[in-house]
C-alpha cells in the first residue's frame, strides 16, 4: 500500500449545528495532495468521535458561492454560503446520520488558494498525466 503525501494541511474549527440549534466545536483537518488533485480529505474530530470524508476540491470551490436553494453537490456532501456571508455550511449525509457544519469562510478560501498554487483549478489532469502514463505502461506489460 502506498502512503499518499499531503501537500497542504490546514486545521479549521467548525461548528456542528444540532437540531435544537445548539453548536458544538469540531476540529477539522483539511488535506490536499497534488498526487490526488481532485480530492479534499476532511477529518472531523469532536469530543468523542472522528470521521474522515473525501470530496471534490471543485465542490468546495463551488460551494463557497452557492446558495441554500442551489447548493453545490447532489450527493452525500452539499455546500453553500450561509445567510451570514462570513460562513459556509457543509451538510454531510451518511449511513449513520446527517451533520450540518458551519465553517468560517476565510480559512476555506486560504486553503483553496494554497491548493491552487500547487495545482491550478482546471489543470488537475495535467498534474497527474505522468501517473496515468505509468499506470497504462504497467497494465500493458
Amino acid at each position: 500500500m502506498t502512503v499518499q503525501r499531503t501537500d497542504v494541511v490546514d486545521v479549521v474549527t467548525m461548528q456542528l449545528v444540532l437540531s435544537d440549534a445548539t453548536v458544538l466545536p469540531v476540529t477539522t483537518e483539511l488535506g490536499f495532495s497534488s498526487g490526488d488533485p481532485y480530492t479534499i480529505r476532511a477529518t472531523f474530530s469532536g469530543q468523542s468521535a472522528m470521521s474522515t470524508w473525501l470530496f471534490g476540491r471543485e465542490l468546495l470551490q463551488e460551494g463557497i458561492s452557492a446558495t441554500e436553494d442551489h447548493p453545490a453537490g447532489l450527493g452525500d456532501v452539499r455546500i453553500w454560503r450561509d445567510e451570514d456571508p462570513a460562513y459556509v455550511l457543509i451538510a454531510l449525509y451518511g449511513v449513520e446520520g446527517e451533520a450540518l457544519l458551519a465553517c468560517p469562510l476565510d480559512p476555506l478560501e486560504r486553503f483553496l488558494a494554497t491548493t491552487a498554487t500547487l495545482v491550478p483549478l482546471g489543470h488537475e489532469s495535467d498534474s497527474i498525466q505522468d501517473q496515468i502514463t505509468a499506470l497504462i505502461a504497467s497494465l500493458s506489460s
